[in-house]
């Protein structure tokens, strides 16, 4: 592979319009193409086979309206007249376009009215529906005394579009650590012009990816967030290489070609592997997390194709220029050798302290509470939030989250009296509503007020509770079925599916991350180390998350302003991304220590000399890494908050504490045994010798212990 990536550099760099022009016609056909072709992105949060899933089907098959979105609008009247108030502001709901019907309710006091905006299913809707209902809203509101505020499932299908703050935040930052890092204009602007240029290609190809699997409607901004930062971070290793080739003297189409051949595989493994580890995502068996592991793995591979392309094209026309004033060869960092040197000299309290710190970060985890934000977790200043409050203030904290209970009555209408009794007679339910029954499609719904709101643990223990004792008591003997639908039942439906599925897909990761490995640097310990700490960083991020979003430790400093359990996907996707982004550091770094313990034996000194190479380089990255994830923590979605500060926090870790400090310190307790291998397993796996992954340029590397 490392002659083909060599010639493959040459040429880009001997004809790089050559490649620059495939891209740009590659860009135009994809762009192109998915406006004349493209598909919208999937909405639904829908998982086959739960219990809310089978509600919603049966609902779905009566066409009931509670099977549709539904929005509502909040009237609060502080004259205690709320109902008067009330009849112009519903027929004026009922009139928008696209509106089943309208239903209203006023709190026993009178203060506050209740309009509920029935639309049909998601997929006959746009986001012009939810500007119509604004639009109305605002009218009705003006000129009157009116408190106004508006919510439901329509602004969460269909929500405003983040503004690229955080993008553009993360942007401006990795630009200063790569203005730092390189010294020059030119060698800083080439990663990020690639990196914007593959963002481009990948966002807009997730239209044309759907008609090979749904993809998600968040999963566009997610796979911009990865792949802005492994974009960048490649492009990082590839232009360090190449610049440390010209400064030794090479032509510039020679060092192109020896940087890819050498870094550009490490790029390509590293890559791969974080495709491989997202794609792992599909042993969870829930189709909304498959296809958003399919965008953020499509838009990695966009990243790796245009770094071992597009990146040696730019680098060629750019020459000499990318490497500023700088003309002497590359040496190994004093500092970083000192500081290898230090560890290694106290690898046992280094050991011991690292692990504790990262183990005390993790602890949290088992606190973890999965679930879903509601309009309660937004921020006041969203009328969402304020719709949310007016009715948990009016009519009890439940009525944010009914519960929807569809009965198949095909073979037996007597149950829907007695169960609807049983429901209301429940100490977790405060109303249920008149049953709803539609004959022809056998189908009856009882819409049930829960006592708690969507997001008290109490409220999920009712639905089981409706799910295991009330409604198996009433149906038994029967002919007739019931599901627990809604929107709450759902997310909590979803969270259990997370946690009966997450050992399982955390098992295939480890497997393949700890194979993986063991092929490429021919070892035992190696990899099963990295799976380890690899395991630590992780755990430790969940911990935060914790800390932050269900605790509320400094949460007000990032814009949460009230507690929320933790996106019940998320730990999905974090795994999965972190396992393959990590990838880029560990082999980064171990392949420099095995290239130089296979040079002369000697453990500690390869260690120092590992760290002494690549640590600039690795914490250059890492910073770019942190900076781009940490610039979505600037959103308003707790979603996207909860990835953004997940994922930076895991990277900082995993580059700092764990790299260069409990690597080096586990590496030199362990001695020549990081390379055992029994002979049995070497003869058994095919040859891929970590030095051709990484091969370092010939410079003086000599390090004193």
């Amino acid at each position: 592979m490392s002659n083909l990536l060599h010639r493959l550099g040459r040429s880009a760099a001997t004809r790089p319009w050559v490649a620059i022009g495939a891209w740009v016609v590659l860009a135009l056909v994809v762009i192109s193409s998915s406006v004349a072709f493209g598909r919208d992105l999937e909405e639904s949060f829908e998982a086959p086979g739960l219990d809310s899933y089978q509600a919603a089907e049966l609902l779905a098959e009566a066409q009931a309206d509670e099977g549709g979105v539904t929005a509502h609008v909040v009237l609060e009247a502080e004259a205690h007249d709320a109902a008067a108030r009330l009849a112009p502001v519903e027929a004026a709901l009922a009139a928008l376009p696209r509106v089943l019907m309208t239903t209203s309710d006023v709190s026993p006091d009178g203060t506050v009215a209740l309009v509920r905006v029935q639309y049909p299913a998601i997929e006959h809707l746009d986001a012009s529906d939810l500007g119509h209902l604004k639009d109305a809203v605002a009218d009705l509101r003006d000129g009157s005394e009116l408190t106004l505020e508006a919510g439901g499932d329509l602004f969460f299908a269909f929500e405003e579009a983040p503004t690229g703050l955080g993008e553009v935040a993360g942007i401006v930052v990795a630009m200063i650590v790569l203005l730092i890092a390189f010294g020059s204009f030119v060698a800083m602007g080439l990663p990020i012009g690639m990196a914007l240029f593959g963002l481009v290609i990948g966002i807009t190809s997730m239209k044309l990816v759907t008609y090979l699997v749904d993809i998600p409607a968040w999963a566009p901004q997610l796979a911009a967030m990865v792949g802005l930062g492994v974009g960048i971070d490649y492009a990082l290793f590839l232009v360090t290489r190449h610049r440390e080739n010209l400064a030794l003297g090479m032509p510039v189409a020679e060092s192109v070609g020896r940087a890819l051949a050498t870094a550009g595989q490490a790029v390509i493994f590293a890559g791969g592997t974080v495709v491989v580890a997202i794609l792992g995502l599909l042993v969870a068996g829930i189709p909304f997390v498959t296809g958003g592991g399919v965008a953020i793995s499509a838009m990695v591979l966009v990243m790796v194709l245009a770094s071992v392309t597009l990146l040696p094209a730019l680098l060629g026309l750019a020459g000499h220029r990318i490497n500023g004033r700088r003309r002497t060869p590359h040496r190994p960092s004093a500092g970083w050798t000192r500081w290898g040197t230090h560890v290694t000299r106290h690898a046992t309290a280094y050991l011991v302290a690292g692990a504790v710190f990262m183990v005390a970060l993790a602890a949290p985890v088992l606190a973890l509470n999965l679930g879903f934000p509601d309009d309660g977790t937004k921020p006041e200043s969203r009328t969402e939030r304020r719709a949310y409050d007016l009715i948990a203030d009016g009519f009890g904290p439940g009525a944010n989250g009914p519960l929807v209970i569809a009965v198949d009555i095909s073979r037996d209408e007597s149950v829907v009296t007695p169960l609807a009794e049983a429901v209301a007679a429940d100490p977790g339910i405060t109303s249920v509503g008149e049953p709803t029954i539609d004959v022809a499609a056998g189908v009856a719904t009882l819409v049930a007020q829960p006592t708690t709101s969507p997001q008290d643990e109490t409220t999920q223990e009712t639905v089981a509770r409706l799910r295991s004792e009330v409604i198996p008591t009433v149906l038994d003997g029967t002919a007739a079925t019931a599901h627990v639908g809604g929107q709450t039942a759902t997310f909590a439906d979803l969270g259990d599916r997370v946690q009966e599925r997450m050992p399982r897909f955390v098992a295939a990761v480890l497997v393949l991350s700890f194979l993986l490995l063991m092929l490429l640097f021919r070892s035992v310990l190696v990899p099963l180390k990295a799976v380890l700490l690899n395991l630590l960083s992780v755990g430790a991020a969940y911990g935060v998350l914790v800390m932050v979003f269900q605790w509320g430790w400094a949460a007000g400093l990032i814009g949460v302003e009230s507690t929320v359990p933790i996106v019940s996907f998320i730990p999905l996707f974090m795994f999965a991304i972190l396992f393959g982004l990590s990838m880029d550091y560990e082999v980064f770094l171990l392949s420099r220590v095995r290239e130089e313990y296979r040079r002369h034996g000697d453990n500690t000194r390869a260690v120092v000399a590992g760290i002494a190479n690549t640590g600039r380089t690795i914490t250059a990255a890492a910073l770019i890494m942190v900076a781009v994830f940490s610039g979505f923590i600037l959103g308003s979605d707790p979603a996207i908050k909860m990835t953004g500060l997940g994922l930076a926090t895991a990277i900082f870790l995993d580059a700092t504490v764990v790299r260069l400090v409990l690597v080096p310190a586990t590496m030199k307790l362990l001695g020549d045994a990081n390379w055992w291998l029994p002979g049995w397993l070497d003869r058994l796996l095919p040859e891929l010798d970590s030095a051709s992954v990484e091969k370092p340029v010939e410079v003086a590397t000599t390090v004193s212990i």
